[in-house]
């Protein structure tokens, strides 16, 4: 049988009455860089996945692309001035290193890298990336960018398609003769993360907590939005809108983020910059440890007192609720509950406070993540 209890819902902290839980250049010395064979697993996966590469064919780049990296410290030191920059060629695989002195090519050639005459040293070539850095606020409308490309011994420069001939004005004020002008559909934008437990705001006001990522947003409490409310993040940056809500009678809802945000596997955990990886959804027992993390109170750790409770809000009941005895306060709605590393729910309500203890109940996430057909975002 269901227990009914009464108990207020943790709404945003605009809803005061009511108890709310809703919360990069050069080097010294040669670096030391790890044998091929100490390369973890996620980075020979990762290489496997990205580059298209072998387990065997990434541990052969590892090696060379460490060998280069040795030898272009060594040579950046003794061309000095005639050091017109180097990259790595995977193809050949091996250090291609421009020099603006020809006599210096064999000296290259001899020490094992690939030797290729440019016209601008690389000083120069920072040099003018730093004429450009200290004139970036006068930068025309359009410009999204400055760059040394060794590759083409040119400072390149982006910007948007049609506005190439104010950006080659602009370079000429610099050095127009050691900048190349690109036009180009590059956007660039800030990215931000999502994480368990961060504070989001809902329209103008209110604000919640990050329940978990899924594929394309994240779960919350459904008392939180309504669909088609707006979003923004911590950092107030536009973040998304809310494509499903249900409250009462369940509390839970998710939000599809724009392309300024990435859905990560984690929630904060509020100690510095900790964060707890999700790995799974697996539902705890009775009597187990569980954590929460919320944008008012932080982390915080109790048990699982009961599962399949009713709640009567002032707003209406809600059933199939997990009661437990950790506290929570105004912001905290909608925020991770974790067991372990497996995410157990969403914060709803409560009663009590972080100062004198409380009880506090989420929405398991397994049921948010079958009725809106979503997929848990795991590390």
């Amino acid at each position: 049988m269901k227990r009914t209890l009464v108990a207020a819902v943790l709404l945003s902290t605009a809803a005061a009455a009511v108890v709310t839980l809703p919360a990069f250049a050069g080097q010294d010395a040669a670096p030391t860089a790890p044998a091929a064979d100490q390369a973890s697993p996620e980075v020979l996966s990762a290489m496997e996945r990205d580059l298209g590469l072998t387990r065997d064919a990434a541990l052969a780049r590892l090696d060379s692309e460490a060998k280069a990296t040795a030898l272009e410290s060594d040579l950046r030191g003794a061309l000095t001035e005639s050091f017109g920059g180097a990259y790595y060629d995977a193809a050949a695989g091996k250090l291609v290193v421009g020099v603006t002195d020809a006599a210096k090519a064999a000296d290259v050639r001899a020490r094992g890298a690939n030797a290729t005459v440019v016209k601008h040293s690389a000083k120069s070539l920072d040099a003018t990336a730093a004429k450009l850095d200290a004139q970036a606020a006068t930068a025309p409308r359009g410009v999204t960018g400055w760059y040394v490309d060794v590759q083409r011994n040119t400072v390149t420069l982006t910007t948007a398609k049609g506005s190439g001939e104010a950006a080659k004005r602009f370079a000429a004020t610099v050095d127009g003769s050691a900048i190349s002008v690109v036009e180009s559909t590059e956007a660039p934008r800030t990215l931000y993360d999502v994480r368990g437990g961060d504070a989001y705001y809902i329209g103008s006001g209110s604000r919640c907590s990050v329940g978990f990522s899924v594929q394309g947003g994240f779960v919350s409490a459904g008392h939180c939005g309504t669909r088609g409310a707006s979003t923004s993040g911590s950092n107030r940056v536009a973040q998304g809108t809310f494509q499903g809500s249900s409250f009462p009678g369940n509390d839970y809802s998710w939000v599809k983020t724009n392309t300024n945000w990435t859905p990560r596997g984690v929630v904060n955990r509020y100690s510095g910059s900790t964060t707890v990886a999700v790995k799974g959804s697996t539902e705890a027992a009775v009597g187990a440890s569980v954590c929460r993390s919320g944008s008012t109170t932080g982390w915080h750790c109790g048990t699982v007192q009961s599962k399949n409770q009713t709640v009567n809000y002032s707003q209406g009941a809600v059933n199939g609720l997990t009661r437990t005895n950790a506290c929570a306060e105004p912001g905290d709605s909608g925020g991770s509950w974790l067991s372990g590393s497996q995410a157990q729910g969403v914060t709803s309500g409560g009663s009590g406070n972080c100062s004198s203890g409380g009880t506090t109940y989420f929405q398991p996430v397994n049921e948010i993540l079958s009725v809106y057909g979503l997929r848990l975002v795991t590390s």
